[in-house]
């Protein structure tokens, strides 16, 4: 099934749009709140069809993360019972939420950092960061630091790879989309 090599034809196509940097800043303000498709998919192609921007386009993903991972934390400060509590027993989230408490007693900030670095949802940590009226500043440093790394990091491989890297991609999308959905099924398994 040629789902994803669809996909990464229209992605690739709207990577070149004149308004693309707008909806990649949207999409990441939003994925760090409350959606759950992460900027990664948006920033690649982005990245491929114009190389000379991979640093523009990395700074943006990660100011545009960083701003909606403290709305996230402002939600879970303020509105964290009355709002994002009853959303959490709905979706039947409350063993992961409160995983997620565990992870900060036992690992504090880094927990956040890793969070944002790595495909975990990053939303759930800003969301609990401010639950545990975790300290602010600290909590957007390393947010910072670790979306930072992974925007960063996702720009430079796409600008180092180049057109060979697209050529790859296009060839091994199908494969590398359905990989990665089985992976998310069994972390949903593993987690649950």
């Amino acid at each position: 099934m040629k789902l994803f090599s669809s996909i990464y034809q229209w992605t690739m196509r709207w990577a070149k749009h004149k308004f693309a940097p707008h909806a990649l800043a949207l999409l990441t303000f939003a994925e760090s709140v409350f959606f759950p498709v992460p900027p990664d998919v948006l920033l690649a192609p982005m990245v491929l069809a114009k190389p000379e921007r991979a640093w523009r386009y990395a700074a943006l993903t990660t100011t545009a993360s960083v701003i909606g991972g403290i709305v996230g934390y402002w939600l879970g400060y303020s509105f964290f019972e009355p709002l994002i509590q009853p959303i959490i027993i709905d979706l039947g989230y409350q063993a992961k939420f409160d995983q997620i408490v565990t992870w900060f007693g036992e690992w504090g900030i880094w927990v956040v950092f890793l969070a944002g670095f790595s495909p975990i949802p990053y939303k759930l940590f800003t969301l609990s960061a401010g639950f545990l009226h975790m300290a602010f500043l600290p909590f957007v440093l390393v947010s910072s630091i670790g979306r930072g790394m992974r925007f960063f990091l996702v720009a430079g491989l796409m600008h180092w790879g180049g057109a060979a890297m697209e050529e790859k991609l296009r060839k091994w999308i199908d494969i590398i989309g359905w990989g990665v959905v089985v992976l998310i099924i069994l972390a949903y398994f593993i987690m649950r």
